[in-house]
């Protein structure tokens, strides 16, 4: 099974040693994100470093230990299906159309996300992280 993570997924399990840590860190699964989150995680590197209270040099190595089982997804691959995406996207969350069209890009693929909005599309079949659990346990 293919799951894309949307930012908040990273970012909750960066700032906490969690179970979405431990599923993604543990679990045999194929995780993806598109490569925009990268830009995304580092924004919002502060606010993390704040929320987790760790320094900066662990935030570093949490970081890489978690991107060591995730796949970086190149925005070639995700622009292939972006028009799509906004269509099916544009009503509802404009921000989450690059995860919709990473989704498209790999058939069967699921998103891991605990944002509501996804719930409003019927296109790309959402996980929220208590799912994720239940599946993983």
């Amino acid at each position: 099974m293919t799951f894309i993570l949307d930012s908040n997924i990273i970012i909750s399990a960066l700032i906490k040693d969690s179970k979405t840590r431990e599923i993604i860190a543990k679990t045999d699964q194929k995780f993806l994100i598109p490569e925009i989150v990268i830009d995304e995680i580092r924004k919002y590197k502060g606010l993390i470093i704040e929320k987790s209270k760790m320094s900066e040099e662990d935030y570093t190595t949490v970081l890489k230990k978690l991107l060591s089982y995730i796949e970086v997804i190149p925005n070639e691959v995700t622009e292939q299906n972006l028009e799509k995406a906004i269509k099916i996207m544009a009503d509802i969350d404009i921000k989450d159309v690059i995860f919709i069209a990473a989704a498209l890009s790999y058939p069967d693929s699921k998103i891991w996300s605990d944002d509501k909005h996804f719930e409003r599309q019927n296109e790309v079949k959402i996980l929220k992280t208590k799912e994720m659990v239940l599946i993983f346990e």
